[in-house]
């Protein structure tokens, strides 16, 4: 989860030397309450949680926030190896997971899940994504679904409806952009310049999707080609933001410069800080898929990790607020203070517009969920295809070199693990 909502943090990165030194270990004050030093990337407001916890198990949170992700990554990364590292943190799941966990540097979490499961607090799916080499790692802040979001005054005002295939979308943006509205918003670089590969390609042909992630489909294959070129026509025509632009894309959205954005069911929360509310202001819809996969329409997922130091001062007491993360009253609170969507089903949604979205989704019948490529794809390979994805945005072209490109490294990549 994610990733990547840091577009809300107002706080400026800090340096990682400096947060080296600024979360050293706090624990017990006099009342016997643990303060757990917390980094995140997100910018959310995590003071509900933090009253919630402390008044549940006299656990609170101290957390710094970090906005830029590489400094972010890079601080985690150099952090966990040494006496000042955070007591917990946030995460990605997928191959980014994997590799803290092959470094011994996050904490087993498979109690903690045996009991969430039994108590019914959580699916088994959402296991498998916090699963490596049988052992689960972590625990989900969020579950979160993607979408396309609208801005309902744009669509009232041109009288289009929420699209329900493919074709509709594109019949919808070709209105937008003949009334002078950029249909949908994109930026390039990381996180996000992934965005439309993986729209594209899942919903094109899910199967490649998924095996091109795990070494056994290559991006060099007419399927990706056939994909990509989905996404060419419509840079082609026009039918996105700047993705050079600077501009967050709440004020984007807000200010009418892109009628629609794909974003998970965090987003809600990043919408609020620049006052849009759900049903009036902005609404959600299923991407649809330009290809149906077997039937059903691709939807991806991520979700918000928190994980556990291995060696944290604070160890005993991070495990027991990650339990507590996972509880209905958690989860309630935290949907009340995000406007999202919880994914215990024992809590209570604070937004009627996403509840009615995740109805939707969790459909089995009717959809299939499949990981975002942020954490769907190995971390060399992630960085090489942000790169290659920047530069097809940059300057719409046969995509053909921009994918050799991401194969080589992908390449390289899976042959070292054989």
């Amino acid at each position: 989860m994610k990733a990547r909502k840091w577009l809300a943090a107002i706080v400026v990165a800090t340096a990682v030397t400096a947060g080296l030194v600024g979360c050293s270990s706090n624990s017990s004050g006099s009342s016997g309450s643990t303060t757990l030093n917390f980094v995140e990337d997100k910018g959310w407001n995590y003071d509900p949680l933090s009253t919630a916890a402390k008044k549940s198990l006299g656990v609170s949170l101290k957390t710094n926030t970090y906005s830029n992700e590489n400094q972010f990554q890079a601080f985690v990364k150099q952090s966990l190896r040494t006496p000042k590292a955070p007591d917990i943190f946030t995460w990605h799941t997928g191959a980014q997971l994997e590799q803290l966990v092959s470094q011994g540097l996050v904490a087993d979490t498979s109690s903690i899940w045996k009991k969430a499961i039994a108590k019914n607090w959580v699916s088994p799916s959402i296991e498998k994504m916090f699963t490596v080499d049988g052992k689960q790692y972590c625990v989900p802040l969020e579950v979160d679904y993607w979408g396309m979001y609208y801005n309902k005054a744009i669509f009232a005002k041109y009288n289009l409806a929420p699209p329900t295939t493919w074709s509709e979308m594109l019949n919808d943006a070709a209105t937008l952009k003949s009334h002078g509205v950029v249909p949908f918003y994109s930026q390039d670089g990381n996180p996000w310049a992934f965005v439309y590969y993986m729209l594209t390609m899942a919903g094109t042909d899910l199967n490649e999707y998924n095996a091109i992630n795990e070494g056994k489909a290559s991006y060099t294959d007419p399927q990706v080609k056939k994909a990509m070129d989905v996404w060419l026509k419509m840079l082609q025509k026009g039918y996105f933001s700047d993705p050079g632009s600077k501009t967050p894309s709440q004020t984007v959205f807000k200010d009418g410069d892109a009628a629609m954005q794909p974003f998970g069911t965090w987003y809600p929360g990043t919408l609020a800080k620049v006052g849009m509310k759900p049903g009036s202001d902005w609404g959600i819809f299923p991407i649809p898929a330009i290809t149906k996969q077997n039937g059903k329409t691709p939807v991806a997922v991520e979700t918000a990790p928190v994980c556990v130091t291995a060696k944290g001062a604070n160890k005993a007491a991070a495990l027991k607020y990650s339990q507590w993360l996972m509880s209905p009253s958690a989860q309630s609170t935290w949907s009340k203070a995000q406007g999202i969507l919880p994914y215990n089903p024992q809590a209570k949604a604070a937004n009627s517009t996403l509840q009615g979205f995740g109805k939707q989704v969790t459909d089995a019948a009717k959809y299939t969920t499949y990981l975002r490529y942020y954490e769907a794809a190995p971390a060399p390979v992630l960085t090489s295809a942000l790169n290659n994805f920047t530069g097809f945005m940059t300057a719409p072209s046969d995509p053909t070199k921009y994918l050799k490109s991401i194969q080589s490294v992908s390449s390289q990549y899976w042959a070292s693990k054989k």
